[in-house]
C-alpha cells in the first residue's frame, strides 16, 4: 500500500468514530463519510504497519443506507459522523458497537440485550459550547474540525435549537462592534474563548455564559448581557466565566453573574432541577428521561432500599429514584454540582436524599469502611470509566444490584469485566442513542451477585 495511490474498496463495517472499514491488499482501510455497502475508489492518505487511512476519491456504487447530508458543514465539522447515512442504519451500528464491546472486551456472551432506544435526529441538545476564534480580524464561532482546534465558522447546527445560533450571532456582532477580541490559543491573547448556552427542555429558560480569559472587559460584557436579555426574553441568567489557563478545559473556576439569576431551572423525571454553568446535566433531556426510567426498572426498587449514587452530578438520577427508595446517598467531586443537588432536593421536598462532595473512589472507600451497605449502587462515571479503587469499594459494600450508566461502551465493558471477576455479572443491558447523528452511544447495564 502506498500513500496517494487509488484503490477500489468495498465498505463492510464501521468504527465507533464513524469511519467505514474496508480492505485492500490484505490491509484494513478506514475511510470517513462512507456507509456499509458503499463501493468506492479510495485515495490512501496515511499508511501504518497494519492499517491505512483513506479518503473518498469517487463513490462507484452507493450503499442503500447512504443519504444526502442536510448540513452544509457536516463534512468539515467534527460532530455529525453519521449524517450521511439513514438513521435506522445508524441505530444498527450503535447497537452493534455496544454488544461487540461487551463480547470482545469483556468476554460476555450471555447478557440479555434490549433493543436500542433511538431518539429525535435534530434539535435535541439543551447545551451548546461554541469555541470562538479570530478570522480576518473578526470574532467568529462554530465547531472544531475533526481532530483539530481549527474552528469551522457555523452557528446553525441542526443538533441544537435554532435560538442558540441566534444568540451566538448576537454575541459575535456585539463583540465585533465593541472590538472585544477573540482568544488566540497560540499567543494566549484576546478575551472571548467560548459562547456557552443552556436551555431547560421543559422550562424553556436559557442561560448564556461567556467564557473569557479575564474580566478586563467586564463593563462591555455587562452591557452585552443586558442587551441580550432584552432581545431574547427566555434568557434568565447571563454568566461570565473566567478561564485564564492555557488549557483545553472549557470552563474556569470563577463565575460572575452579569445579569439575572445565578442559573436556570428545568424539570427531569418530574423533579425540578437547578443548573449552574458547572453542573453536569444530560444534554438530551428526552432521551435522559427514558434512560433514567430504564435504570429504575433495572434497580427494581420497592421503597425499602438504600441507593448509593456515585458520580451524582446535580443529583438527577438520585432524585429520580427518591420516590421509590428509602434513602439516597449521592457522591460528586464538583462542589457546585453538590450544592445544586442539595438545592434540587430541597426544592422538590425530597427529605430522604443526602449529597457529599469528594472523589467517587475515596468516598466509596469511606462508606465501605463505615460498613454502610447500600442495596443498590448506581454509577454514572465520566468517559474514562471507574478507577479500580471505586470498583473495589463497590464490591466491598456488597450491594444486591449495581446499575451502570455509561457513555463509553469500551470502558463499560472493561469495568464490567473487573466487577465480574469479583462476583458481579452483567445480566441485562440496553443501548441509548443520546446523541443521534454523532459517533457517541450510551448504555445502561444491570449487574447482580
Amino acid at each position: 500500500m502506498k500513500k496517494n495511490e487509488i484503490y477500489r474498496i468495498g465498505i463492510t463495517g464501521m468504527t465507533a468514530e464513524g469511519n467505514g472499514v474496508g480492505r485492500a491488499e490484505g490491509m484494513a482501510v478506514f475511510v470517513p463519510h462512507t456507509a456499509v455497502g458503499d463501493v468506492i475508489s479510495c485515495k490512501i492518505v496515511k499508511v501504518s504497519k497494519n492499517y491505512c487511512y483513506g479518503i473518498i476519491d469517487n463513490i462507484i456504487t452507493p450503499s442503500e443506507n447512504r443519504s444526502e447530508s442536510d448540513c452544509p458543514v457536516s463534512g468539515k465539522c467534527g460532530g455529525c459522523t453519521f449524517r450521511h447515512i439513514k438513521y435506522p442504519a445508524e441505530l444498527e451500528i450503535k447497537d452493534k458497537l455496544v454488544r461487540d464491546a461487551f463480547l470482545r472486551l469483556g468476554g460476555f456472551d450471555n447478557i440479555r440485550f434490549e433493543n436500542i432506544c433511538g431518539g429525535k435526529e435534530n434539535f435535541y441538545r439543551n447545551k451548546a459550547q461554541y469555541p470562538v476564534a479570530g478570522i480576518d480580524g473578526k470574532a467568529v464561532c462554530g465547531f472544531y474540525s475533526r481532530r483539530s482546534h481549527r474552528v469551522v465558522p457555523f452557528t446553525k447546527c441542526r443538533l441544537q435549537p435554532e435560538i442558540f445560533g441566534d444568540i451566538a450571532e448576537f454575541c459575535l456582532e456585539f463583540a465585533n462592534n465593541k472590538k472585544i477580541p477573540a482568544y488566540n490559543e497560540e499567543t494566549q491573547s484576546g478575551i472571548i474563548r467560548h459562547i456557552y448556552i443552556r436551555r431547560g427542555f421543559h422550562s424553556g429558560e436559557i442561560m448564556l455564559c461567556i467564557v473569557a480569559k479575564d474580566k478586563s472587559r467586564i463593563n462591555d460584557l455587562e452591557l452585552m448581557a443586558e442587551t441580550a436579555a432584552k432581545k431574547f426574553p427566555d434568557i434568565r441568567s447571563v454568566i461570565l466565566n473566567i478561564n485564564p489557563g492555557n488549557t483545553n478545559v472549557i470552563l474556569g473556576k470563577t463565575n460572575i453573574t452579569l445579569w439575572g439569576n445565578d442559573g436556570i431551572t428545568d424539570m427531569l423525571c418530574g423533579k425540578k432541577i437547578t443548573l449552574s454553568p458547572m453542573s453536569f446535566y444530560q444534554v438530551n433531556t428526552e432521551q435522559a428521561e427514558k434512560l433514567y426510567f430504564q435504570a429504575m426498572e433495572y434497580a427494581g426498587l420497592t421503597g425499602n432500599e438504600t441507593v448509593l449514587d456515585l458520580y451524582c452530578g446535580a443529583g438527577t438520577i438520585g432524585l429520580a429514584f427518591s420516590d421509590k427508595a428509602k434513602r439516597i446517598i449521592g457522591c460528586e467531586i464538583v462542589p457546585e454540582a453538590v450544592e445544586n443537588a442539595k438545592k434540587n432536593a430541597a426544592a422538590n421536598g425530597v427529605k430522604n436524599a443526602e449529597f457529599f462532595c469528594g472523589d467517587a473512589g475515596k468516598l466509596a472507600e469511606k462508606l465501605a469502611d463505615e460498613r454502610i451497605s447500600p442495596d443498590v449502587i448506581v454509577i454514572d462515571p465520566p468517559r474514562k470509566g471507574c478507577d479500580v479503587l471505586t470498583l473495589d469499594s463497590i464490591v466491598r459494600m456488597r450491594p444486591e444490584k449495581i446499575v451502570m450508566v455509561s457513555c463509553d461502551p469500551a470502558t463499560a465493558a472493561r469495568d464490567a469485566k473487573h466487577l465480574a471477576e469479583h462476583g458481579y455479572f452483567p445480566q441485562r443491558a440496553r443501548a441509548f442513542d443520546m446523541f443521534p447523528r454523532t459517533g457517541h452511544v450510551e448504555c445502561v447495564v444491570l449487574f447482580s451477585k
